[in-house]
């Protein structure tokens, strides 16, 4: 699926700032000079930069212009609030990743998995466990579950290069919505098999719902990190009471 214009001006912007071409504090260009940049309207402009701002790397200030608030954490940053890829999430960081699937097979939802997940019982579902890497170092173990009638077709190939790249530009997904509760948990014996834990004995773990642009719940994720390595964040802004 062609992305959108405004898009693609988000993304080139948000690559800049993150590659420090746009510092910490400085102002984008004006909208005028990015209109001529991109070759398109103001409000195709004002759209990349609210989703900039929506994510926590800039800030409109009436009568100045667009100032830049993100700053480069020393940590790998996983955000909260955005839905990211693994290999997303490292490009960001200036970092390698690689992925080994270490478990792929085909389930059939029972209770015990809808009171965790929220699959219907009965869903035909993939089950995943996959290794994820940075730089060489076994960091993360994901359990994927996504729903067979929504996500055909998946393969190991599929499952070390990126799931959302299949999603969105072979089967033409959406996704929408993700809905999220991080916690920190005990390693558990599959941890210590799989993950360079470096002597420690408990994860941060962001479990997750995710949902397309239909309405469907098509995958739950719980993503075990290594505590150390990093650094999860959220931009917020105040709402003002009516």
């Amino acid at each position: 699926m062609p992305k959108s214009k405004f898009e693609l001006i988000y993304k080139e912007l948000k690559q800049k700032i993150e590659g420090l071409d746009y510092k910490y504090r400085d102002f984008l260009p004006s909208e005028n000079i990015m209109i001529d940049m991109f070759s398109c309207s103001r409000n195709t402009i004002r759209r990349a930069v609210s989703m900039l701002a929506e994510d926590g790397y800039v800030q409109s200030l009436h009568g100045k212009g667009v100032r830049v608030i993100y700053q480069p954490v020393g940590q790998n940053s996983f955000t909260i609030g955005g839905i990211e890829s693994f290999k997303e999430s490292a490009a960001r960081n200036n970092k390698t990743p690689s992925t080994k699937v270490v478990q792929f097979t085909e389930i059939i939802a029972d209770q015990r998995i809808y009171e965790k997940t929220g699959f219907i019982v009965g869903s035909e579902v993939y089950y995943i466990q996959r290794v994820r890497y940075l730089d060489g170092k076994a960091l993360i173990f994901d359990i994927n579950l996504l729903l067979k009638a929504v996500v055909p077709g998946l393969t190991k190939e599929v499952l070390e290069a990126s799931i959302y790249d299949y999603l969105e530009n072979v089967l033409g997904m959406q996704i929408v919505t993700s809905k999220r509760k991080m916690t920190a948990e005990r390693a558990t014996q599959i941890d210590e098999k799989y993950l360079d834990l470096n002597g420690y004995n408990f994860l941060a773990v962001i479990s997750s719902q995710t949902f397309n642009s239909d309405g469907i719940m098509f995958e739950y994720t719980q993503s075990r990190h290594r505590p150390d390595y990093f650094c999860f964040y959220d931009t917020a802004t105040r709402k003002k009471s009516p």
